[in-house]
């Protein structure tokens, strides 16, 4: 793996969410043909992953393969292997821990995001969790932990340093703020997770809820991070003027980040697969 300060820029989009309408912002994708039209979209501003989430036929959250593959096959077909396509295991109250790694089994993407507080709630848990990490390494699915707090961080840590995530250099995503507490991310928060991590030694990024996504977004792409853009956790622009849809929001932020004086590349989809998978 290239050392932190060498990496290009990773640009994650989250179009939708779990919990979101159309009712928030008329641009927010949920079937499968709205997906692949968003996903070519975003391919044109320099995204390289997709974070997905899908819906029922009542538009509520969805782990089900028979609502994920449609998704995942029209965005495939609407702009090939330039995404890496990387599907929530997000329970949002409705799945277990058992669900999750069921629906991750069955669908077998190339990518995954776990929450490691949903994954392993307790020590009991452990043992079952850590054999479904190595499983997705084994099986080559890119892994994502995220991690909602330094508490997170601390076990994520132990595993990491013990080699129990599956990986040698596991991705973390810090999230900063809330949805359901409709709590804004703090920007500042990335300083006291990379002063409590040993983030060079493994890929990181940040999401944030709220207008301050822009300026979180900023701080990482400095400090050598990634970062996670789109409507599941934000709908406006840096000025809270609405964002016309995700594509509006991810280029508005990397115009920004390159204000600020960072000159990293953008990664793709390509570059992560030879560097990261």
């Amino acid at each position: 793996m290239l050392a932190s300060n060498q990496q290009p820029l990773i640009v994650i989009s989250a179009p939708n969410g779990a919990r979101l309408t159309q009712a928030e912002h008329p641009a927010l994708p949920i079937t499968p043909t709205e997906l692949a039209s968003e996903a070519e979209r975003l391919v044109e501003v320099g995204v390289s992953v997709l974070h997905l989430h899908v819906r029922d036929e009542n538009q509520q959250h969805s782990l089900e393969p028979k609502h994920y593959l449609p998704a995942i096959e029209a965005i495939k077909k609407q702009v090939d292997d330039k995404l890496i396509i990387q599907i929530t295991t997000e329970a949002v109250g409705m799945y277990d821990r058992h669900q999750q790694m069921a629906a991750v089994r069955e669908i077998k993407p190339e990518a995954a995001s776990i929450a490691l507080r949903e994954l392993c709630p307790g020590d009991n848990c452990m043992p079952e969790a850590l054999d479904f990490f190595v499983e997705l390494k084994e099986q080559n699915c890119w892994t994502q932990f995220i991690l909602y707090d330094l508490d997170d961080l601390e076990r994520f840590e132990k595993l990491r340093e013990a080699d129990l995530l599956g990986w040698e250099h596991p991705f973390a995503l810090f999230v900063l703020g809330r949805y359901s507490e409709k709590l804004l991310g703090n920007p500042q928060e990335i300083y006291e997770f990379l002063e409590n991590s040993y983030h060079k030694k493994f890929p990181w990024a940040m999401c944030c809820f709220g207008h301050t996504e822009s300026e979180a977004a900023t701080i990482a792409s400095n400090e050598h991070g990634h970062i996670r853009i789109g409507f599941e956790n934000n709908q406006v622009l840096s000025n809270q003027q609405p964002a016309q849809g995700n594509a509006d929001l991810v280029s508005h932020t990397i115009e920004l980040i390159k204000q600020s004086g960072c000159q990293r590349e953008l990664a793709t989809a390509d570059w992560i697969r030879n560097h990261l998978i």
